[in-house]
């Protein structure tokens, strides 16, 4: 977003969110999201054994390892609690005071009854037999717009040619995604992760593939952003709701769906 507001890029790729918080500081030229690209959150609860049925009042009385207050993973997180009619500050103890990419190690190493992990993560600690999936956030949270494309206002109406060809392109990439089987995309995305071997790289695109992590088209809907502002109000991030209208634009993504 930084990049985004000083110039330094012209299409940011980030949490929606992002885009509300800048508008609630009253930024002049407003960033408006004009693709959504994921529709459910992406990360994934790791218990330390596995657990047959597991509920979330499981979690009760637990020690988790968590995400940063304030950041999408913990506002979801807390989110799903509440909703299942637990406290996320009472009812168990959320660690938020880990690093983002250090939470597995600590987690491997013995810390934690359960952590909340995005992949490769989650699957690295199935692999290795330190943890093992245990529920999805992405799906008890609903369809959340976890990612979009945006740009500044005045970008947009200086390039709209250039803003309708990244959608299309966007689509058509979205369209094969849809179109393809897990083992398929996998293949094709393989040289991006040289490190991960193809089979793993399979299981975490089959994860999200089946959870339908990927909208079928880019338009994004007014019904998820006033969830997304509820989760934000929920969280104590928002004080009040921000027009639909002034931070989304669905004019590429409708005319890229019909390409």
């Amino acid at each position: 977003m930084t990049a985004v507001l000083s110039g330094e890029a012209d299409i940011g790729f980030m949490g929606s969110e992002s885009s509300i918080y800048t508008y609630a500081g009253e930024a002049d030229d407003k960033i408006v999201n004009f693709a959504q690209l994921t529709q459910r959150a992406g990360n994934f609860l790791v218990a330390r054994t596995p657990v047959e049925d597991f509920q979330w009042s499981d979690l009760k009385g637990t020690y988790v390892l968590g995400g940063r207050k304030g950041g999408m993973p913990q506002m979801v997180f807390e989110y799903i609690l509440k909703k299942q009619g637990l406290d996320p500050a009472t009812d168990l103890d959320i660690d938020q005071s880990i690093d983002f990419g250090s939470t597995a190690a600590a987690f491997s190493g013995g810390q934690g009854d359960y952590t909340v992990e995005f992949e490769p993560s989650a699957t690295a600690l199935e692999e290795e037999g330190a943890g093992y999936v245990v529920a999805s956030l992405g799906e008890a949270s609903g369809f959340v717009p976890y990612t979009a494309y945006c740009a500044k206002s005045s970008f947009m109406e200086e390039h709209p040619e250039l803003i309708q060809a990244f959608t299309n392109a966007l689509q058509k990439g979205m369209d094969y995604v849809n179109s393809h089987t897990p083992e398929e995309i996998a293949k094709v995305i393989q040289p991006q992760f040289a490190e991960t071997d193809l089979s793993t790289i399979t299981t975490i695109v089959a994860r999200y593939h089946d959870q339908k992590t990927w909208k079928d088209n880019l338009i994004f809907e007014e019904d998820s952003f006033l969830l997304l502002q509820d989760i934000l109000m929920e969280a104590g991030e928002l004080a009040d709701y921000v027009p639909y209208q002034e931070l989304v634009t669905t004019v590429y993504a409708e005319k890229a769906a019909q390409q």
